[in-house]
């Protein structure tokens, strides 16, 4: 019975064996045969990571390389808030001026979250983002304060705290395996228009999400795929966060991004801002813009707006101060616009600067409307029209011109179609083509009524008389290089049409320097040492059924020295503040004042020796003489 009873449990012990080993032996089969792709991936994914290597965004420089927009590489803090224990309030206390964050935010940080899991699984969040874009030096300090936290010798505790304390100072608080980069504009306000502001993104690519700058607005936009660069990567295994350099599969470094170097002067883009600065504050306008352009090569020297935001902060402005109004806003231009009918009755031959027309005392009646000047005048040349702004004579010189060449002069000038510049934004105007012309229509539109342009436009059609008729691309972009400053890609000045020819131009030049004359309406805007060339613009401001009251658009373009212009600069004044709301009052002295200092911070040659300079010269030379008599 016995022996039984002992054949039984050992029949049932080979048994349970078999099964066992049975088991196991088709568990080690599914792994290392079935699931063996399965698990390898799992393990791989487990302990090997891919780093996206960030490149850094390219610089923004001005013409003598000054730095307008840099980059540099930021850290993204987080925590583990599962491995602090305890100590979440001291960790908090710790960080929060390193963060500069209130310890009370800092705490609720730091609180445990959970979350399911794919398996249904419900889990403590090891990844909890502290801040974004903190400097490397700060990181560098919370890694220093953490490494010693909280002042306890790990040799005086039992095993299992020495443990706890190692895994929370090494892995409590910790940066995201790649940098960021934050862009920085170090003159803060300044070209802020031009240079626009970068946003940061997060992108899904093949080696996983990555949060990148991108461009916005302004030459960061234009131009971002030059500034952004090629990203590198760095595949390798890790334990506990930290890299096994030994088992790195790749490392393939970042081509930084390339380097944008524009037209732009930034003493005098500062002059031109400091300038309307004193604009808004003397005229309380709702807005200001000035432009300053080389005729010659249609250089973008310095292009400002006011208000004028922190580009390193722009979210802090309203959305209206962002926009570049050079480019984007439009108005009536006024008296400004008269240089395309007289340029173009010039340029057919149809007169000349002596011809005479009949200003009929200051009221001249057409298509059943009267036309009016505020300087009522009767015989005047065609010099003396520009001279005095005379609403009357321009549309007189439209008339001989006809509506079909008016509007093929006011086209080839550059209106109704954009400039081209290279930024976002910028519209066409409003140019009517004749068919939808009226009656009044060939009178009101050479004075700058019923058409619509941009500050850009106005500056650009200004410099193509001051450069011989010569209507220019506005060029902004100088060039772009790579780090060691070899060029990439040059641009070059860029004509795009004759408008007139030399001679007409010359006699336009000749007129408009009677404008700045005693005699002229902008004489404010006389320099003492150049000749200048130029128009003034009052405009009462449309809206929905006609003209605003009290409302005006103010404007002054001119060019110096009239004979050879280094500059043509434009300055528009949208609504000043009255009774001082003339272009002559407002724009003209704001063009004085920028061109006085741009005369001397570019060392401009004068071309007019004033009677004190000319007795002081010779007072000297007599001394001279004198001084070498026998």
């Amino acid at each position: 019975m016995v022996k039984v009873v002992q054949s039984g449990r050992l029949v049932a012990m080979v048994i349970v064996l078999t099964v066992g080993f049975a088991t196991l032996g088709y568990r080690l089969v599914d792994l290392q045969v079935f699931q063996c792709e399965h698990l390898r991936k799992e393990a791989i994914d487990n302990t090997h990571r891919t780093f996206l290597r960030e490149s850094r965004r390219g610089d923004i420089r001005d013409r003598q390389g000054n730095l307008l927009a840099g980059t540099v590489f930021v850290k993204t803090v987080c925590a583990s808030p599962e491995l602090l224990g305890s100590y979440k309030g001291d960790v908090a206390r710790l960080l929060a001026p390193l963060l500069q964050l209130s310890e009370s935010e800092l705490s609720e940080k730091l609180e445990p979250r959970t979350y399911v899991s794919q398996k249904g699984e419900v889990k403590i969040d090891p990844h909890v983002i502290l801040k974004r874009k903190v400097a490397l030096e700060t990181w560098e300090q919370i890694r220093k304060e953490m490494s010693q936290f909280p002042g306890i010798d790990l040799k005086t505790l039992p095993v299992k705290d020495r443990t706890f304390l190692r895994n929370l100072r090494t892995g409590g608080i910790f940066v995201e395996p790649y940098d960021e980069q934050l862009r920085v504009y170090p003159n803060e306000t300044l070209a802020a228009h031009v240079l626009g502001f970068v946003g940061s993104v997060e992108r899904q690519t093949a080696r996983g999400v990555v949060r990148e700058l991108v461009g916005v607005d302004g030459i960061e936009r234009i131009s971002d795929a030059a500034l952004r660069g090629v990203r590198g990567w760095r595949t390798t295994e890790v334990v506990h966060r930290r890299e096994v350099v030994p088992f790195r599969d790749q490392d393939v470094q970042p081509h930084p991004g390339r380097h944008v170097i524009l037209t732009l002067d930034v003493g005098l883009q500062h002059i031109v801002e400091t300038e309307l600065v004193e604009v808004m504050e003397r005229h309380s306008p709702v807005s200001a813009s000035a432009i300053a352009v080389r005729p010659a090569t249609g250089e973008i020297l310095a292009m400002a707006n006011a208000p004028v935001f922190d580009v390193n902060h722009p979210g802090n402005a309203p959305i209206e101060i962002l926009r570049n109004r050079a480019i984007t806003d439009v108005a009536e231009p006024g008296s400004t616009f008269k240089i395309v009918a007289a340029s173009a009755a010039l340029n057919e031959g149809l007169v000349t600067l002596e011809t005479q027309f009949d200003c009929e005392g200051g009221r001249f009646w057409y298509a059943g409307r009267s036309l009016r000047d505020d300087h009522p005048a009767g015989i005047l040349t065609v010099e003396g029209i520009i001279a005095k702004s005379s609403n009357i004579g321009t549309a007189k010189i439209a008339l001989q011109l006809g509506r079909e060449r008016l509007y093929r002069y006011i086209r080839n000038f550059g209106f109704g179609a954009p400039t081209g510049i290279p930024l976002v934004g910028e519209v066409r105007g409003i140019v009517h083509p004749p068919k939808a012309w009226d009656k009044l229509s060939i009178t009101r539109f050479p004075i700058g009524q019923g058409i619509a342009v941009t500050p850009l436009q106005m500056v650009m059609a200004m410099s193509a008389v001051a450069n011989g008729g010569r209507l220019m691309q506005p060029w902004l972009i100088e060039r772009i290089v790579d780090d060691e400053g070899r060029t990439i890609v040059q641009y070059q000045p860029q004509t795009i049409r004759q408008v007139i020819s030399e001679a007409a131009a010359a006699q336009m030049v000749t007129a408009l320097k009677t404008v700045v004359s005693t005699n002229g309406t902008a004489k404010r805007a006389k320099l003492e040492h150049y000749t200048v060339a130029g128009k003034t613009g009052t405009a009462q401001k449309a809206g929905k059924g006609g003209y605003v009251p009290e409302k005006y658009f103010a404007s002054f373009v001119g060019f110096f020295p009239a004979a050879n212009p280094e500059l043509c600069i434009a300055v528009v004044v949208d609504e000043p503040k009255l009774p001082n709301y003339y272009g002559s009052q407002t724009a003209a002295p704001a063009f004085r004042n920028i061109a006085e200092r741009a005369a001397k911070y570019l060392a401009i040659k004068p071309d007019v020796v004033s009677a004190e300079s000319l007795r002081a010269h010779q007072s000297d030379h007599s001394f001279a003489v004198h001084k070498d008599r026998p």
